[in-house]
């Protein structure tokens, strides 16, 4: 009796154990408390930008403990109600069984997606770019509707974001958007959606109701801490000031208060206009120079090509990492991991952690 709970039950203990050792929850604990008592220091809030990050660093480990003991007691609730069905060979406890054994399925599931995300900038906040392809109109539209599909999913997790740089479009969407997103490990899944994306729709610009295909390129990098060291050479930098101009009028500026930042060795040119202060769009323009710079050292550190050149594909046919057809026929498909769904509206208001965790499945070994 209940033979099938428990095969199941002894077959999910290997995966148990694997991320116990994993998650090493008393150096997670002793690391929380070092940084709690950071944060009873008088001065704690002199430097508000570090005092943030130290609460940030407390938050990521909190979400970890969190995830840790709800497996942990899920697979204990199991266990004891197993023994104790097994032992009154109560069958009328099968369905109770059942529920407790998907319980424990997912959250087990959940810490193992964040098992995956172990590398040195996943627990990062990240900054996004979305630049539409070649086609006018219809594509600058494509990367309006990536925009707005990836505010969605950021709600969804509760994460927040910020627009750092909007360019509206000439007629609808937009030439360029750039924004930092906020999170628990949101560069560890965010890094998942780098890439071009391409759109197979009847355009609602075509007077002839034609199909048209468009594409649109997303970059991601993480965001760089104040502590973390990247040199720049203010005499390599070419600082250009202009007027900012906003959709329907918003936003207009009257002064030269947007910011764009070439950096002449490497040729990264970074700009920002969202805010009304010079001095702002300077700051958030610096920061973004920051996360690209320190994303190619580290690459070259670790003797990788560049990973956001090898992304710099033609934003066109051959070259996308997911497809969206809206017609003749519904689906959205990863061609990286063959993910793939019908429900292509889901998908547009932001249901992507499916997404993300094949794509974490397929490029991320873990040993079981």
């Amino acid at each position: 009796m209940f033979d099938d709970i428990r095969n199941s039950f002894e077959d999910l203990e290997e995966r148990f154990q694997y991320l116990r050792g994993v998650f090493d929850i008393d150096a997670l604990r002793e690391k929380k408390q070092a940084l709690q008592q950071e944060t009873t220091a008088p001065d704690f809030w002199a430097d508000q930008a570090s005092a943030q990050q130290i609460l940030q660093k407390i938050s990521r480990i909190d979400e970890q403990l969190e995830k840790w003991e709800s497996v942990s007691e899920s697979r204990e609730e199991l266990e004891v109600m197993l023994e104790l069905a097994s032992e009154a060979e109560d069958e009328s406890m099968q369905a109770e069984l059942d529920n407790l054994l998907e319980q424990y399925q997912n959250a087990l599931a959940q810490i193992e997606l964040q098992a995956m995300l172990n590398e040195e900038d996943d627990e990062k906040n990240a900054i996004m770019t979305i630049h539409p392809g070649a086609g006018g109109t219809e594509s600058q539209d494509w990367a309006s509707m990536l925009y707005r599909m990836y505010s969605r999913w950021i709600e969804r997790r509760n994460w927040q974001y910020k627009v750092i740089d909007y360019q509206p479009g000439d007629e609808a969407g937009l030439k360029n958007v750039t924004f930092e997103i906020l999170g628990n490990f949101a560069y560890g899944y965010v890094k998942a959606e780098a890439g071009i994306h391409r759109l197979v729709r009847i355009s609602p610009f075509d007077s002839d109701a034609r199909r048209h295909t468009s594409f649109a390129s997303v970059f991601v990098y993480p965001e760089v801490e104040d502590d973390i060291e990247v040199e720049i050479d203010p005499g390599d930098l070419r600082i250009d000031t202009y007027r900012a101009s906003g959709a329907g009028g918003q936003h207009v500026n009257k002064t030269d208060s947007a910011v764009r930042i070439t950096h002449e060795p490497t040729g990264i040119v970074v700009q920002c206009q969202n805010e009304r202060s010079q001095h702002k769009n300077k700051a958030n323009a610096m920061k973004m120079l920051r996360a690209k710079l320190y994303q190619k050292k580290r690459e070259e550190a670790q003797e990788e090509l560049n990973e956001l050149e090898a992304n710099k594909k033609d934003i066109s046919w051959g070259n996308q990492i997911r497809s969206y057809v809206f017609h003749p026929y519904n689906k959205v498909k990863d061609h990286r991991t063959d993910f793939e769904t019908g429900n292509v509206q889901a998908v547009m208001d932001g249901d992507l952690d499916e997404f993300v965790k094949a794509y974490l499945l397929e490029t991320i070994e873990q040993p079981h």
